[in-house]
């Protein structure tokens, strides 16, 4: 299982708060592992990449949605692999029609969304390799090497926005791997695609 994209958190029918994520290292993800021989199940947030026919796809917009597609099949999964960027917050209350301007302020109140990536992790069985992102713009491996420890990853895959050509939306990506020994394995700027290569190379070791 790969998940990519951002995901939308809608605040009336017409807005909605997201972010930059253009889904494509997942996109790029979900393509080699398929070509690596897996049976690849793709859940994508909103975005304009297109899938290869050999990846199933599921389309979701909320977190909420991509909790519960990740949940009713992660079960079954030998790997997954958490690339989506999905919203931390959302609207409390989502109006029914569109809000209109007026000239106060308008202030939105804010819940958490579930941690998807946690929750994985606390049903994760020993066999099952579960991998997550962490996107940073400062303290960056401190960052990395608590989420691989708190939500019981076996790898996590570490961006810096502080690195040119690394983040969203670009075709290139640079990316600093840990290991559950927290072992560092840092990788020069290269294309999503051969990023995404080095990735399976890290899980690959894992399996062997």
């Amino acid at each position: 299982m790969v998940t990519a994209g951002p995901t939308y958190e809608a605040i009336d029918p017409v807005r909605f708060i997201g972010n930059h994520s253009s889904g494509k290292m997942g996109f790029a993800l979900a393509d080699e592992l398929a070509k690596l021989g897996a049976d690849v199940t793709l859940i994508a947030g909103p975005t304009a990449q297109k899938s290869n026919a050999y990846v199933k796809r599921i389309d979701v917009v909320s977190a909420e949605e991509m909790l519960n597609a990740c949940t009713s099949i992660f079960s079954e999964t030998d790997i997954t692999v958490m690339c989506a960027a999905v919203a931390d917050y959302r609207p409390k209350i989502i109006a029914s029609q569109k809000i209109k301007k007026q000239e106060s302020a308008l202030v939105l109140e804010l819940e958490k969304t579930v941690d998807i990536l946690a929750t994985l992790g606390k049903n994760k069985r020993e066999s099952q390799i579960l991998v997550g992102f962490a996107l940073e713009t400062n303290d960056e491996e401190n960052y990395a090497k608590g989420k691989l420890e708190k939500k019981n990853l076996d790898l996590v895959v570490l961006n810096s926005l502080n690195d040119q050509g690394a983040g969203f939306k670009a075709d290139t990506n640079k990316i600093t791997i840990f290991n559950k020994a927290l072992e560092r394995t840092l990788f020069e700027l290269k294309s999503k695609t051969e990023v995404a290569k080095d990735i399976c190379t890290a899980i690959l070791k894992i399996i062997k």
